[in-house]
């Protein structure tokens, strides 16, 4: 294999590292996000069941409620934003692959033609040698 078909195979292995890194990150980072939903519904849970056994629980529960939608709602918004961003991950890392595998299907190509060049020389030049030798 040559050196440039070298270089452009480590440089595209490096790409498809560094984004499969990023989407572990994103997924991880998605993973906190849907936790943090879970544990705000059943803070909300929790504080209603608190209202319906203390009336005065029940009297502060509607400004609780309004706090609770405002944090779901960014938080939904944050898991939103981070399937757009996993999905560009992913996009990304499906053309970093395919990158990867047409720079080694042109290294194979380069050195399978190089074996096919050396045997055509090869054959020529034994057909050379035969011409010789009946020339003689």
């Amino acid at each position: 294999m040559t050196a440039w078909a070298q270089s452009l195979i480590r440089i595209s292995n490096y790409e498809v590292e560094t984004l499969q890194k990023r989407l572990a990150e994103i997924t991880a980072r998605r993973a906190s996000a849907e936790m943090r939903l879970a544990v705000l519904d059943a803070e909300a849970e929790v504080e209603r069941e608190r209202a319906r056994h203390d009336t005065e629980s029940g009297l502060l529960l509607q400004a609780y409620l309004m706090g609770w939608k405002a944090r779901k709602g960014a938080a939904e918004t944050d898991l939103h934003d981070l399937d757009l961003e996993e999905e560009g991950a992913r996009d990304a890392l499906t053309g970093a692959f395919e990158e990867l595998k047409k720079f080694e299907h042109v290294a194979e190509t380069t050195r399978l033609n190089a074996i096919l060049a050396a045997g055509r020389r090869e054959t020529a030049a034994f057909d050379e040698l035969g011409l010789r030798r009946r020339a003689v």
